[in-house]
């Protein structure tokens, strides 16, 4: 930081601590402090949809690749010829291509409609906060220099070159001519922002939209080859294996296994 600049921020400093005492009066604009508190909001929500998008996609890659790891497991148990066995493969092969399906029809186009726009979306935001952040630099400056003008005013100096008496900008005393510039500087960037944030606001649904289109279009399309792929294993079960499941029998079942298997000496001797 330059020397220049180390001094204007020891100088708004100063400004911060004598508006909360109440010495320098504060310039409130309820239009800008709005719209201020309404970006904020959208910060918070677009980071958060940006954050929970990734998690999504993340997820999915690695439920895909943990189902290829437990069939795999499964699949070892299995080295005969039973029906069984046949659906342990069946099982294997489903959610491998599965796993690959999602990196190659999910994957891409998810980065490409969902994360990316909303990435760009975010990718905004710094430089919005570090406008509304120069605006708050600006506003110290102006209630600072209108402040001095006020006491010079109210208390005049014995310096004739410091009151705020001309009316012309380029003969004007010091602290007049500060006041002046501060403000075109403060006004300046004040309505600036006050056209663009709403703009920026207003076009938040409309640019989501399609990203919020596309993601419940992948979702779909990822439900219902998971569906297709895994009810295809089915076929390789018995006719009655859903009644089971329905009346509660195969939960009975695998308890009478996990009874036996209690039962045997070996495990009662731990």
């Amino acid at each position: 930081m330059s020397w220049s600049g180390f001094k204007k921020s020891v100088n708004r400093a100063g400004t911060t601590v004598m508006q909360k005492v109440g010495q320098v009066e504060r310039t409130n604009d309820a239009e800008f402090q709005e719209l201020e508190s309404r970006f904020k909001v959208f910060e918070k929500e677009a980071t958060a949809l940006q954050k929970e998008s990734k998690g999504y996609l993340d997820s999915m890659r690695a439920m895909t690749a943990s189902q290829a790891r437990i069939a795999e497991t499964i699949d070892a148990f299995y080295t005969d010829a039973s029906e069984a066995a046949m659906a342990s493969h069946a099982y294997r092969r489903a959610v491998e291509e599965l796993d690959n399906k999602t990196g190659r029809e999910l994957d891409a186009p998810y980065r490409a409609t969902v994360l990316e726009p909303i990435g760009k979306l975010v990718s905004y935001m710094p430089a919005t906060n570090q406008a509304i952040s120069k605006r708050h630099k600006k506003l110290l400056d102006y209630d600072s220099a209108r402040a001095k003008v006020r006491k010079l005013t109210e208390k005049p100096s014995n310096d004739p070159s410091a009151l705020p008496r001309l009316p012309n900008a380029s003969d004007a005393p010091q602290a007049q001519q500060e006041n002046d510039l501060t403000e075109e500087a403060y006004t300046g960037i004040n309505e600036e922002l006050k056209e663009v944030l709403p703009q920026l606001l207003d076009q938040r649904i409309p640019y989501l939209d399609p990203s919020f289109e596309a993601m419940i279009r992948l979702q779909s399309h990822f439900a219902q080859e998971g569906y297709e792929k895994l009810g295809g294993v089915q076929r390789y079960f018995s006719e009655n294996v859903r009644d089971d499941y329905a009346n509660g029998q195969l939960d009975a079942q695998v308890e009478a296994v996990l009874q036996e298997i209690k039962d045997l000496t070996i495990v009662g001797l731990s």
